[in-house]
């Protein structure tokens, strides 16, 4: 018997394929803080007004200071939502709204996304966009074109967002080739981490020197091969731990690891907890 993950949908909330949001309004900030450990099912768009929030996504604890967007994509895992009495906007959106060059871009990091700090004529324009399509989305939806109207302005939102993420990537390195070797040896990396673990194997694969590989990827990135295949491997292992019901010694052997009691010494290295303590700390 499996432990999953629980999946808001968007559909529970609403019939209409979006959710505009704000920490302001009557019993929002608590409903978010009482969130635990979920995905969701469609794309959220966050505007961090004043104060400074974080939460928990992918295991990885991000901040959220004031004058800053983030966005998370469908089926991250998040939790331990805090927004410290600051206030933010949170926009959700069903996948089916957002066109596909714009989903290209939200769905096209290397890392996880960061938050990203916009300059003070970018916050007004989000900060007014956020306000038009809030006051829309909140009247009548009788109205003669009410759904052109605000798929417009959900447009402009988005539109906004994906040219600000566009725009942290001022180096050029997206039409590189270091940066298609990297998006290859990612992909790569999330089929095979299971059965190789070996730097050199992947690059074989992608036909170059192992050396010119770990450059490129660090050059892209800011870290080498075998940081990713550990973070691949230890992510792996977070999920089977949330997932399911393996035990460590399972969870190792489908990981290519014959030795469960240095897996988790690895593991505990790499995370700082044991692979128990772990669950017992995300599953509670």
């Amino acid at each position: 018997m499996k432990q999953f993950i629980p999946i808001n949908k968007l559909e529970d909330r609403n019939d209409f394929g979006l959710v505009v949001g704000h920490t302001s309004k009557p019993g929002a900030r608590e409903a978010l803080e009482r969130l635990n450990i979920h995905r969701d099912d469609c794309y959220s768009f966050l505007l961090i007004e004043t104060g400074e929030g974080s939460m928990t996504v992918d295991f990885i604890d991000i901040a959220l200071p004031a004058s800053h967007i983030y966005y998370l994509v469908p089926g991250q895992i998040h939790f331990n939502i805090k927004t410290n009495q600051g206030d933010a906007w949170y926009i959700s959106v069903d996948t089916a709204l957002i066109p596909k060059n714009l989903r290209d871009v939200f769905e096209r990091n290397l890392l996880l996304q960061q938050p990203y700090k916009l300059d003070n004529d970018s916050f007004l324009q989000f900060q007014k966009n956020a306000h038009l399509l809030d006051e829309l989305y909140g009247g009548d939806r009788t109205a003669p074109f009410y759904s052109m109207r605000i798929h417009s302005l959900l447009g402009s939102f988005l539109s906004m967002f994906a040219e600000a993420y566009m725009k942290a990537d001022t180096t050029g390195k997206r039409s590189s080739r270091t940066y298609q070797i990297t998006k290859e040896f990612k992909t790569l990396l999330t089929e095979k981490v299971k059965q190789e673990k070996s730097p050199s194997f992947y690059a074989s694969q992608l036909n170059i020197s192992e050396t010119y590989l770990n450059e490129a990827v660090k050059g892209i990135t800011g870290f080498t091969v075998t940081h990713w295949l550990m973070n691949e491997v230890i992510f792996e292992a977070k999920r089977l731990l949330i997932y399911s019901q393996l035990n460590v010694k399972e969870i190792a052997d489908q990981l290519g690891y014959d030795d469960h009691t240095y897996f988790s010494r690895l593991f505990k290295k790499q995370s700082k907890y044991t692979p128990s303590g772990f669950r017992e700390i995300y599953l509670k």
